[in-house]
């Protein structure tokens, strides 16, 4: 069923990159019901929502199109769902900002239906491809130093160097190094053995305890929080909330394709141009979206922590599977999953190694073009300076036309390119993400 032996990997190293993808993205469980839970949604209808909406995308993502991307609610659109969606918007609740994301989950699984997602993935230029792979490896490893404290804010400069005796960074430096040391070695699951190794040490040196425990049941205590699209295209209207839904379907398109093109790059799965069953692909966001609106989470996305899996081994949707499995699993560990989530010191070391993997691309840019090796370079830097994907893309989306214009080559760009350089500057001037 996912040919194995055609993608040259085997039962176990599947497994290997199953573990090794959750654990760089089990963070989510815990971040995303803590967004939620501060305007209003309860933490446990939040925690088990996010694991309904990740087990449901990220099994279609592996049964469906055999890809070893996971799925789950996207960290920058559940921010903006909370704090702009309802947060910003006098006398709109949670309940009636599901109803609007049931509308756009609705919406979203019928575009994904039709080619304009496929064809989305052949239109865009080569080298805005390479340069998505590469913004998206510098934005997981600004994420990796960041959430480690081994970057940290500065007031004149945005960023700067951490404190480099705090435990937490000290912690992230040795599990980084240990974890190069293994890729160095070519050890097989490198990635996950040092998370493995980074979490005794923590454990070790008291920085992980498990003071609330370590199993519970999961619990849904809103139920089903919105399931009627009459009901909810009510509210939509009575709220206007036409421009969240406008919104959330531009950022999680481009964030998805920006995603599925990055890992399924990293792992040698495109066909030249051409992704192999991309719709599949692309339906399984829509999919869990969709059914995680009703149950109370933030829009789904393919999730670039996959990427981690893939330098793993991970190639066929047996990674996902586990996955999966590894998400049904957390719903009965919330304590303990919150607990090995909190450090992040133990799961960072693999962003940032993946990030250099994946910043390889550049190798592939055309740089002595400028009007092919600015929109590249646009796309790279405005990824981890904007923290979103779907910016970087946006950016890089608007000057390529624009510079192909200005030297007379318009024609070599697709009419695609075109409508979207226009969404894109509606959305960026109107609708900011």
């Amino acid at each position: 069923m996912f040919n194995l032996q055609k993608q040259q990997t085997s039962v176990r190293t599947e497994f290997t990159a199953g573990l090794t993808t959750f654990f760089t993205m089990a963070y989510i469980i815990v971040v995303n019901p803590l967004i939620l839970s501060d305007v209003g949604v309860p933490f446990e209808q939040g925690f088990t929502a996010t694991i309904i909406a990740a087990v449901i995308g990220t099994l279609f993502m592996a049964l469906a199109a055999n890809y070893p991307i996971a799925v789950a609610p996207a960290m920058g659109t559940n921010v903006y769902f909370a704090y702009t969606v309802i947060q910003s918007n006098n006398g709109v609740g949670y309940q009636e900002a599901f109803s609007a994301l049931f509308i756009t989950g609705i919406l979203f699984f019928i575009l994904s239906l039709t080619k304009l997602r496929t064809i989305l993935i052949e239109v865009i230029p080569e080298n805005l491809k390479h340069a998505i792979t590469s913004g998206i490896g510098l934005f997981i490893a600004f994420i990796g130093l960041r959430l480690t404290g081994i970057i940290k804010a500065h007031p004149s400069n945005l960023v700067g160097l951490g404190d480099l005796h705090s435990p937490g960074v000290v912690l992230a430096l040795i599990g980084l190094a240990i974890t190069l040391v293994l890729m160095t070695l070519n050890i097989p699951g490198a990635l996950f053995i040092g998370i493995v190794i980074t979490g005794i040490i923590a454990s070790l040196t008291g920085q992980l305890s498990f003071s609330k425990g370590i199993v519970s049941l999961p619990t849904l205590p809103e139920g089903l929080i919105v399931m009627n699209p009459v009901t909810a295209l009510k509210d939509v209207i009575e709220y206007s909330l036409y421009p969240a839904i406008f919104s959330i379907i531009l950022v999680t398109i481009f964030d998805t394709t920006g995603t599925v093109l990055g890992v399924t790059k990293q792992a040698g799965l495109m066909k030249g141009n051409t992704l192999p069953r991309a719709r599949r692909t692309l339906i399984a966001d829509s999919v869990g979206t969709l059914i995680g609106s009703m149950f109370g989470t933030t829009p789904t996305s393919a999730y670039i922590e996959s990427a981690s899996g893939v330098a793993a081994g991970g190639r066929t949707g047996l990674t996902t599977v586990f996955v999966g499995v590894l998400f049904v699993i957390a719903a009965f560990f919330g304590p303990l999953i919150s607990a090995v989530s909190g450090i992040a010191a133990i799961t960072a070391p693999a962003l940032v190694i993946v990030g250099a993997l994946m910043l390889s691309n550049v190798r592939h840019i055309q740089w002595d073009d400028f009007d092919e090796a600015f929109p590249a370079f646009i796309v790279i830097l405005t990824m981890p300076l904007t923290s979103s994907i779907a910016t970087g893309i946006a950016f890089g989306f608007i000057s390529y036309p624009l510079m192909k214009i200005a030297k007379g080559k318009w024609k070599s760009v697709h009419p695609l390119v075109y409508i979207f350089a226009v969404l894109f500057i509606i959305q960026l001037l109107y609708f900011p993400h």
